[in-house]
């Protein structure tokens, strides 16, 4: 079941530099088959943390040919999770944790020779792992370029498995390093990824006719601002993938401005979630579905509640909403009618949504 939680054990936390720790963790055979995971997924982790039920999500670092379940999570200031598990969480406890979801990749195909790119910054490496150690070890004719940035070598998240997969694959795998706070040789190398980097890139790096994907994580400004540069040069956007790990402070994370909507008005809500329907009702467009449900004691499944995760995704059965903010689905599902139920408002006198659809 993807949206349940499951009671794993942490089988270690390992520092991999002062302010990130990569959290293993221990399944039984019985669970396995439930946590199979494809390369770039992510776990969202759930742990009472000074009585508050607190819910993240962090990439899976490790492969699925590793049959391992390794996730990086750095310290950010203020970050209840991230500074429970770089400060408290030790081996052998018990957290709650939910299947693999996800949909940062691209089918592998071992029969073919293809070549990738990818961007990363900081943590946004963590899914690019995963991505790259897999397609180079099942598909043994294709080629990755990685473009990473951090503030100096000091702070490289998983430094070392870089390093290891770098010496396996030395002929297929190419890792430009920059750095934001330490001085490099070469000017290309110091500082962000900015548009005048990205054109260097763009013309002396990479062989952008030959290149069958590319992959970005980090900063979601540098994901925009990389997407948008090769989208401006005429790159298809289907081979263009990307995770968002927040929206916070993102100029591009605006919200749809709503229609004047009387509150006056009631909107009968029905969820349907594990076979079961709940009902209530909230002033019209005061709220979206899930913060609606969960403040009426329904128990649903969330995580990132900022647009980007997919975690809370429902097919809309009957009525109207309004999605202010979509990260997660594509195109062809919000035409086949599937919402995101924490960036969704009722704006119609009653709504149905069904969260197994």
């Amino acid at each position: 079941m993807a949206n349940k939680f499951y009671s794993v054990v942490v089988k270690d936390v390992e520092k991999t530099t002062d302010e990130c720790s990569v959290v293993s963790f221990e399944l039984s055979d019985e669970v396995k088959s439930d946590f199979r995971f494809r390369q770039g997924q992510y776990l969202t982790l759930r742990a009472k943390i000074n009585g508050e039920d607190v819910r993240r999500s962090y990439s899976l670092c490790s492969s699925p040919v590793d049959d391992q379940w390794k996730v990086a999570i750095k310290k950010i200031d203020g970050g209840k999770f991230s500074t429970f598990a770089n400060d408290v969480l030790k081996k052998g406890d018990v957290l709650e944790v939910m299947p693999p979801n996800g949909r940062f990749f691209v089918e592998v195909d071992s029969a073919k020779a293809k070549n990738y790119v990818a961007f990363a910054a900081g943590s946004g490496i963590t899914p690019i792992l995963s991505i790259i150690k897999t397609h180079l070890t099942l598909e043994p004719e294709s080629t990755f370029q990685l473009f990473y940035v951090n503030r100096s070598v000091s702070t490289i998240i998983l430094k070392e498995e870089i390093e290891g997969l770098k010496n396996r694959f030395l002929d297929r795998l190419e890792i430009f390093h920059f750095l934001t706070q330490e001085q490099r040789s070469t000017p290309l190398f110091n500082g962000r990824l900015d548009e005048e980097k990205m054109e260097t890139i763009y013309n002396r790096l990479i062989d952008v006719e030959s290149i069958d994907d590319y992959f970005i994580c980090g900063p979601t400004d540098m994901i925009f601002m990389i997407r948008d540069f090769l989208q401006d040069r005429g790159i298809d956007s289907k081979k263009i993938h990307f995770e968002l790990f927040n929206t916070n402070g993102s100029k591009n994370a605006t919200k749809k401005k709503k229609r004047e909507i009387d509150t006056s008005i009631l909107s009968q809500i029905t969820v349907r979630e594990g076979g079961k329907d709940f009902n209530f009702t909230i002033p019209r467009g005061s709220d979206n579905i899930l913060d609606a449900a969960l403040n009426n004691n329904a128990d649903l499944p969330f995580a990132c509640k900022g647009g980007v995760c997919c975690t809370c995704r429902a097919k809309l059965i009957e009525g109207q909403v309004e999605m202010e903010v979509n990260y997660a689905l594509e195109k062809d599902e919000v035409e086949a009618g599937y919402i995101l139920t924490c960036q969704s408002v009722p704006v119609s006198e009653k709504v149905v949504v069904d969260f197994e659809a």
